[in-house]
């Protein structure tokens, strides 16, 4: 089987990232993972838990060179790193801020001893390991995903050229997601590897501070980001800068959002459908169609109520946790996750319809539902919902009386409680865990 290279791009001088303002060139890059490979320990697994993106791309590629596999934790919370070394009894972890941490810690050198000529693009095998992957806990505890290079190369590939950034040369790759989670690491890092775009180094996470680096980007820019990212910065006072290319993930938008994005930011908005199983797998221009046309070679099957992911992409025929209806191999209508299913005095309904419905009433800024009774899903006990809704100027009941005519009266929230914030992680996503804690911590003040 063919080795694949690191890079596409021949051309040492383009530019390759965006740090501080100032462009590094591919020969630069060359020359840093070349330098940072022959300082890593012959270890077998690290961690790499650095914040800056460029220095995040040259210490993976560079564990790559060494033969090694990184380590992506789903989170920055301590307890989640620690999970995610725990079965790894060689690993170190490589960071650039400092860590507390039980394995032993590379810290990023401030200045690596970049040679004077820029070494020849690196090349692995398709089925080299490259990372494991942590599902990010949305559904219960984070697990393992190992991810071969050929596959997270072909993935990348296939998006890329489903959304058109193969028409956006040289365009400021900007991101709001962390790099450490697939969508990330497909979206912002494998692009940069395999399309001619720059990536910026920073990852802006206040609202001015992503507007900032936006207007300071040369055009053609593309945004990464989330659902939760857009509502917050669309809701920001004055115009948004202008840019070419919206992609979004972790959660379908509503239509209505997604037309306010494209107006926004005068761009397209494109999504993209995933998981950290498998990777990307279909996309989708939203205001043009809800339906979902799978990435180049990806096909999909059922087989009773179940659906099962295939392609080069994907290292084995994968089964998802979604339902979904299929129009035919290559298209399909997203339903919600197969855990979401709700069904209250025989009538049935999904989580993700009812957070669709309590979001979209006028003045509710962020909400979610869940079922309020742990055993409601087996049947010996009280089937109830509960809803968190972040809703300034509203009470309880304006929003009960708005959802009464947008839902059926069973699914009703009991109670629906009134908080400042919902603690989303650096993805926007609320864990069972988090949500859990905040129903015990919302039950103890009642």
């Amino acid at each position: 089987m063919a080795a694949i290279p690191l890079l596409r791009r021949l051309d040492r001088s383009a530019p390759f990232a965006r740090r501080g303002g100032q462009d590094l060139s591919v020969g630069d890059y060359l020359r840093d993972v070349a330098a940072l490979a022959a300082m890593l320990p012959g270890h077998c697994h690290v961690a790499n838990l650095c914040q800056d993106r460029y220095r995040f791309a040259v210490g993976f590629a560079a564990a790559l060179c060494r033969g090694q596999i990184t380590l992506l934790p789903p989170s920055e919370v301590p307890g989640l790193i620690e999970a995610a070394l725990a079965g790894y009894d060689d690993a170190y972890c490589l960071t650039d801020t400092p860590k507390t941490v039980s394995a032993p810690v590379l810290p990023y050198p401030s200045e690596l001893a970049r040679g004077d000529e820029a070494p020849a693009v690196p090349c692995f095998a398709a089925d080299q390991p490259a990372a494991i992957l942590f599902t990010s806990g949305s559904t219960g505890l984070p697990q393992p995903h190992v991810r071969g290079w050929g596959l997270l190369v072909s993935s990348a590939v296939s998006a890329g050229q489903e959304l058109g950034v193969d028409r956006l040369p040289g365009a400021s790759l900007i991101g709001t997601v962390p790099h450490q989670h697939s969508y990330g690491l497909e979206s912002l890092i494998l692009l940069a590897w395999q399309q001619a775009v720059v990536l910026h180094a920073e990852r802006p996470f206040y609202p001015g501070d992503i507007c900032a680096q936006l207007a300071a980007a040369p055009r053609p820019r593309i945004l990464i980001t989330t659902p939760p990212h857009l509502r917050v910065l669309l809701a920001e006072p004055g115009a948004s800068p202008p840019v070419d290319l919206v992609v979004s993930a972790t959660a379908p938008l509503p239509r209505e959002l997604a037309s306010a994005a494209e107006a926004g930011f005068a761009a397209p908005l494109r999504e993209i459908f995933g998981c950290s199983e498998v990777g990307q797998l279909a996309a989708r221009r939203t205001l043009q169609t809800e339906e979902w046309t799978c990435l180049d070679g990806i096909a999909l099957r059922q087989d009773g109520l179940a659906t099962w992911a295939g392609g080069p992409a994907i290292a084995m025929e994968t089964q998802l946790a979604d339902i979904i209806e299929l129009r035919d191999p290559q298209h399909f209508r997203l339903l919600g996750r197969t855990g979401d299913l709700v069904n209250i005095a025989g009538k049935r309904s999904s989580l993700a319809y009812l957070n669709a419905q309590i979001n979209a009433i006028e003045g509710v800024r962020d909400a979610v539902f869940l079922m309020g009774d742990e055993t409601a899903s087996t049947g010996s006990g009280p089937t109830r919902m509960v809803a968190f809704a972040v809703a300034p100027g509203l009470t309880a009941a304006a929003i009960l009386a708005a959802l009464r005519l947008r839902i059926d009266p069973a699914f009703l929230p009991r109670p629906l409680h009134l908080v400042a914030q919902l603690r989303r992680n650096e993805l926007g996503k609320l864990t069972r865990e988090t949500l859990m804690q905040m129903l015990a911590e919302a039950r103890d003040l009642s």
